[in-house]
């Protein structure tokens, strides 16, 4: 069975991080999910603090990651939003979302919001997107690296060199990911 793995708004929101889950996602190495709200929460965030972006942009990004996923948008899943405690009762239609969805994970970059031992009693485990992805790379590595590749490949606005993506994930977070993806990159050349 696929991993099923609910992502919540703080690793949609950073571009690279994003395109990276996403590719992942698309070369079947995981099963994302998310929410109207959680769609929400990225794209007002990004707009209030990317006024270089349109907001009609934006709304083609979310619709384009909802066409290319059709079952990732998770619905119905507010029934037992009440009886959910977490430290921020905002975060609590994330955890019910992830729950509903029968995810196995609730990849966010907000550990402290949802603690380990409320979430596993749900048996959802928390897991930061550094993480998550290295979980991903070690488990799948020729078809994880291989989406890297291409996603390097795709970004035309502008080029990028697979070591200024590399950069670009640290800077995002994804540290552990990046030394990874660098040590398969360099054994890449080496063998040529």
């Amino acid at each position: 069975m696929k991993i099923v793995a609910l992502l919540d708004a703080c690793v949609i929101y950073p571009a690279p991080i994003r395109d990276l889950l996403l590719s992942f996602a698309d070369a079947g190495l995981f099963k994302p999910k998310w929410t109207i709200e959680i769609h929400d929460e990225w794209t007002r965030n990004l707009i209030e603090n990317r006024s270089d972006l349109e907001p009609k942009r934006i709304r083609r990004t979310v619709d384009m990651m909802d066409e290319a996923f059709p079952d990732a948008l998770v619905e119905d899943y507010e029934n037992n939003l009440q009886a959910l405690e977490l430290p921020d009762p905002d975060d609590r239609h994330v955890l019910a979302a992830a729950i509903y969805a029968e995810s196995k994970y609730l990849v966010t970059a907000n550990l402290k919001d949802f603690p380990l031992d409320q979430c596993l009693e749900h048996g959802i485990n928390p897991i930061h997107p550094d993480d998550f992805t290295l979980l991903l790379l070690e488990s799948s590595m020729e078809v994880a690296f291989e989406c890297f590749k291409q996603m390097v490949a795709r970004l035309k606005t502008p080029p990028q060199k697979i070591e200024q993506v590399l950069e670009t994930l640290e800077k995002c977070g994804l540290v552990k990911t990046a030394e990874y993806l660098t040590r398969l990159n360099q054994r890449e050349n080496l063998a040529f």
